[in-house]
């Protein structure tokens, strides 16, 4: 007889990761008689990463802290695999959960194999085939999927890319993805305490010289590491040429920290009074600020399915996705880094109101807020076999 309680080791350390766990956490610790959950943080994304910590109430049971200044990716894997590895040898859980495609996924999840845990994946099945787009997450990806016992697919395009790389469809469950729960856990956090709100609206309104809840703007985000030189370069002409010819909307940045992103964007950006940089917003104030936005102009992986939801249109500027269902369902449009695509995909949605209305409507491909819930029936499952 396997034992009541089934023990699980969560492991994340950004806070995409913390924002797309912490509605399982919550969930998995409502049911104490059937879970013992253990929450260990590398934390490779520290000050953005404790924003969401806190806004979620999640208290870590383990933060191995072991991001240093200027660590290379190989050096961080090193140390997540071989903290992980420890952790494993100390605490014997039954299984491993990670998410996504994060350097900590990725080492975690080849400890939690070397140790013989069985490992489940969350947001499995994402590709874009190609190795180095996105770099290093397509590769995080691919190799995780291969020493999973359990692939959780956000979508059903997720399931066939695994059944197409010869995965047993058993391995396979189709839930849709947490970051929707996350979302409409998000709001309703907001929504029903009134202090929460005020502190948020203040928040923002202090960093926006704008009646941000009535005009429009365009909510931006730009990071990613194969859009650093030319591409972010090619991005901020974009927005200057936009901000030039549209004075009356405005376009908000809130700026990533990486010194890579924040110098190019400072040195073309700065001094246009209708194109606002911010410092980067925890998750429910960059939430609230996006349910208010126009467009989403972004590079972001996340953004891609959370928008959808709250029906605002999303142009991403990369030239490949691994989430192509909200292109083919229409609620994204790819618009690569080219500085003239970017005006053009921007401008259409300015000017012609028939297509904005038709991306802002379509329905989200990316789930209905119950993937928890299917995530824990498999594990429910699994555990009673």
């Amino acid at each position: 007889m396997p034992n009541k309680r089934q023990k699980i080791l969560i492991v994340f350390g950004t806070r995409p990761e913390a924002i797309k766990m912490a509605p399982l956490i919550h969930r998995l610790k409502e049911l104490p008689n059937e879970f013992e959950v253990t929450v260990c943080i590398t934390a490779q994304h520290r000050e953005m990463l404790d924003q969401a910590l806190s806004f979620f109430d999640i208290k870590p049971d383990i933060d191995l802290d072991l991001m240093k200044p200027g660590q290379t990716v190989s050096a961080l894997v090193a140390s997540v695999l071989s903290a992980v590895a420890e952790l494993i040898a100390s605490d014997r859980p039954d299984c491993l959960l990670v998410h996504g495609d994060t350097s900590t996924t990725l080492a975690a999840a080849m400890a939690g194999f070397f140790a013989g845990v069985p490992v489940g994946h969350i947001e499995a099945g994402l590709r874009t085939y190609r190795m180095m787009e996105p770099f290093p997450e397509e590769f995080n990806r691919q190799v995780v999927s291969k020493v999973a016992q359990w692939n959780f697919a956000p979508t059903e395009g997720n399931r066939q890319n695994l059944l197409n790389e010869s995965f047993k469809d058993s391995s396979i469950t189709v839930t849709g993805n947490t970051v929707i729960d996350a979302l409409f856990l998000a709001l309703r956090q907001i929504d029903a305490d009134a202090v929460k709100t005020a502190k948020i609206t203040k928040h923002l309104s202090d960093r926006l010289p704008f009646n941000w809840r009535d005009e429009r703007f365009v909510l931006m985000t730009g990071h990613r590491r194969e859009n650093f030189g030319e591409g972010i370069r090619q991005i901020c002409e974009a927005i200057t040429v936009l901000a030039k010819n549209y004075p009356q909307v405005h376009f908000v940045y809130p700026v990533h920290l990486n010194p890579q992103i924040q110098k190019p964007v400072n040195d073309l950006l700065k001094g246009y009074s209708n194109i606002h940089l911010i410092e980067p917003l925890g998750y429910p104030e960059f939430v609230y600020l996006m349910k208010h936005c126009y467009i989403v102009l972004t590079d972001s992986g996340g953004i891609q399915e959370e928008a959808p939801s709250l029906g605002k249109p999303v142009l991403v500027m990369r030239d490949v996705s691994e989430r192509p269902e909200a292109i083919a369902f229409g609620t994204v449009k790819l618009v690569g880094t080219q500085s003239d695509a970017i005006i053009q995909g921007v401008k259409e949605l300015l000017d012609n109101q028939s297509i904005y209305e038709q991306m802002a409507k379509t329905t989200n491909p990316y789930g209905d807020g119950q993937a928890c819930n299917r995530i824990i029936e498999v594990l429910r499952s699994q555990h009673a076999d």
